[in-house]
């Protein structure tokens, strides 16, 4: 049985130690190792992560199974109707529970409770990514595709996909 609670800046190094089990793992034949390195300090180094939660307004939730972090989703508002669902991970090991799911639902559920109205969920997901499948199952549409430069001459190239929030 996973439970999940909303993550604190004290919570950094949890969420860096999953990533690093989870991140490489997710994108190992996607994109070079140099590039997950790079994306690695970008997006989880303990000084993102702190800025993210306290300047950009992440909010993080890390899922457990009895006292074992599984797994972490984090979402950002963007504009008045629109918030971003930045990150969503599950441990190797715990894929085949649904936690995906649970996590998924987490993020929509707190989207309304901070933005009662009618919204947009968007996500930016690799185009080679497995877990394209799971995010259709879940409702989202491929709205566009984007190229996004990240620095040191990389560039994520994604899908954004959105979710209609009611």
């Amino acid at each position: 049985m996973f439970y999940i609670r909303k993550a604190t800046t004290a919570d950094i190094p949890l969420i860096n130690h999953l990533a690093q089990q989870v991140f490489p793992e997710t994108y190992k034949n996607i994109l070079s190792s140099e590039q997950i390195a790079y994306m690695m300090d970008w997006m989880y180094s303990p000084e993102s992560l702190r800025k993210q939660m306290e300047e950009e307004g992440h909010t993080y939730y890390i899922a457990y199974e009895e006292c074992e972090a599984a797994g972490y989703v984090s979402i950002q508002p963007l504009e008045k109707d629109l918030f971003e669902l930045q990150k969503i991970y599950v441990l190797p090991y715990y894929q085949k529970y649904h936690l995906g799911r649970q996590l998924f639902e987490q993020a929509v559920k707190a989207i309304r409770e901070l933005h009662p109205e009618p919204c947009l969920m968007e996500l930016r997901v690799n185009r080679h990514n497995p877990a394209l499948g799971f995010y259709e199952h879940m409702g989202m549409k491929k709205l566009r595709e984007d190229d996004c430069h990240i620095g040191n001459g990389y560039y994520m190239n994604d899908y954004i996909m959105g979710l209609d929030i009611r």
